[in-house]
């Protein structure tokens, strides 16, 4: 599929394999070499919020995401444009869902809604649903790895949630710095 590129990836590999393979019998080494890359990149603040609005400020507000990567109405500018904007918004509801649940609901957040789990689930395997769609050309062999993610979006979830618990502080792990609020 890729090659290992983030000096994390070996470390998240494993620790998605020991979750999705060992603790929930999925065996998918696709899925889950995509789990162990999408974590290795939301370990960059960067990553988190990557989608900008008109006037280039971070969106944070999941419902703001989804207009947004409307091609007819939002402003995605082409389809590939959609699909790169809706394969971002499943790793984010993955992400979010999984590593930081704390976040769905939460009111700490004032300047936005902050998206329920529910709210999560259904952009996540909406989105992951879309990006299937786009079956032809150079998104031919990556399609039924999108379908395979958004069919099995709530043991993905489950999974990451497996995941967190292995790499939380009274394990030894520290959760990175951008998380944290």
């Amino acid at each position: 599929m890729r090659s290992q590129s983030h000096p994390l990836e070996p470390f998240f590999q494993q620790a998605v394999r020991n979750s999705y393979e060992g603790k929930l019998g999925m065996h998918d080494p696709d899925v889950t070499g995509y789990v162990a890359h999408l974590l290795c990149e939301f370990t960059e603040a960067k990553n988190l919020y990557k989608m900008r609005d008109e006037s280039g400020r971070p969106l944070e507000d999941l419902v703001a995401m989804m207009r947004a990567a409307d091609p007819v109405n939002g402003t995605a500018t082409s389809f590939d444009a959609e699909r790169a904007l809706r394969k971002y918004i499943g790793d984010y509801a993955l992400f979010v869902a999984g590593m930081y649940p704390e976040a769905a609901g939460s009111t700490r957040r004032l300047r936005h809604h902050a998206p329920s789990l529910a709210e999560l689930i259904s952009a996540g395997k909406e989105s992951y649903f879309i990006v299937s769609q786009f079956n032809l050309f150079e998104y031919e062999k990556e399609a039924p790895l999108f379908a395979r993610l958004s069919d099995g979006f709530e043991r993905c979830i489950l999974g990451l949630t497996m995941v967190r618990e292995e790499l939380s502080p009274s394990k030894g792990f520290k959760m990175l710095p951008h998380l944290r609020n």
